[in-house]
């Protein structure tokens, strides 16, 4: 079966989008090839490296990309994973399928936090957003049946 290519969109391409290619290359590499990207990057957050090392996942030598630097690629699927990339979602050409799932933004929930309650949201995200990409091949079949 051919890999399709993923995109996981955000705000700032800095945490969430991050978690999300990540887990995808290490969890489904035989189904997908995971790209991430953010309508207004940023930096990638030290914390989502942090709960990432902890899992065994380096993403300390990821940089955050805008969408349009992969501007030409086709995406089969794009997954935002949060409110704002979903309102401000480009448009993508062809056949590909865009879902939508939010994720809680940690940097936010964890903003004047010690390092050890905000490390529990992140990690809580970590692993919310682990399970949806270990459900990944059934969201999609869903969406498939209902298009």
């Amino acid at each position: 079966m051919e890999r399709k290519n993923i995109l996981f969109l955000c705000t700032g391409n800095s945490c969430r989008s991050q978690i999300a290619e990540a887990w995808t290359g290490y969890l489904r590499k035989d189904l997908f090839i995971p790209y991430s990207a953010g309508v207004n990057p940023g930096v990638v957050d030290i914390n989502a490296v942090k709960v990432m090392n902890e899992v065994g996942i380096d993403i300390s030598q990821n940089q955050a990309k805008h969408v349009d630097s992969l501007a030409g690629m086709r995406f089969d699927y794009v997954v935002t994973v949060c409110d704002h990339a979903n309102e401000t979602c480009p448009f993508f050409p062809g056949n590909t399928r865009r879902i939508h799932q939010s994720f809680d933004d940690p940097p936010k929930l964890a903003a004047g936090l010690d390092e050890k309650a905000a490390l529990g949201i992140y990690r809580r995200v970590r692993d919310e957003i682990k399970g949806f990409v270990e459900s990944m091949p059934d969201v999609f079949m869903i969406i498939k049946e209902t298009v």
